[in-house]
């Protein structure tokens, strides 16, 4: 099943097969698995979440998708590799074609295991680069990947948020 989200849509729900519209593939295949972590690719179940910040009228999400056993492990390890190659990739979106810029950053140290990740999209000068921060964190089964979405500068998905989801996440796999 291909993902029907792009960088340039990533923001809104994750779509699911039949869904909605669906693009073409990235310019770079190496780096779809890091469009497949933030839409939950691949999970028996996910859920998403949007965030509202006073200070950041874009705001942030969340999904948490839920794989069989070992396939969570699998897919982090893609999303790790793919990392230490995608460094650019070009696609398609709702509003046209896109150019994305991707850089790796410290990644809170949270759940099994976690990356750090941002993309950038040029944008028109008056508006600001298009800046998108994604955490992606694994917790046995689950992967959960936050995004935080702002434009002319790189905001942050607050950390101590991310830790207290992800803690409640492990109360709820323990129980």
């Amino acid at each position: 099943m291909r993902s029907t989200s792009t960088a340039q849509d990533s923001y809104r729900a994750p779509h699911r097969k039949g869904s909605g519209r669906s693009f073409p593939p990235i310019s770079v295949p190496a780096c779809q698995p890091l469009l497949d972590a933030r839409n939950g690719e691949g999970s028996t179940a996910y859920v998403f979440q949007n965030f509202n910040w006073k200070k950041n009228v874009m705001g942030g999400s969340s999904v948490l998708a839920s794989y069989e056993e070992g396939e969570a492990a699998r897919r982090f390890a893609a999303l790790k590799q793919a990392l230490t190659a995608c460094r650019s990739y070009e696609g398609e979106g709702y509003v046209g074609r896109f150019e994305v810029s991707v850089r790796t950053e410290a990644a809170p140290r949270v759940g099994d295991e976690a990356v750090a990740f941002r993309e950038i999209i040029p944008m028109k000068p008056e508006w600001g680069d298009r800046n998108e921060q994604f955490v992606v964190v694994r917790t046995g089964n689950t992967i959960a990947t936050f995004t935080e979405l702002s434009t002319g500068k790189g905001l942050s998905f607050p950390t101590e948020l991310i830790s207290r989801q992800v803690e409640r996440l492990r109360d709820a796999q323990r129980s």
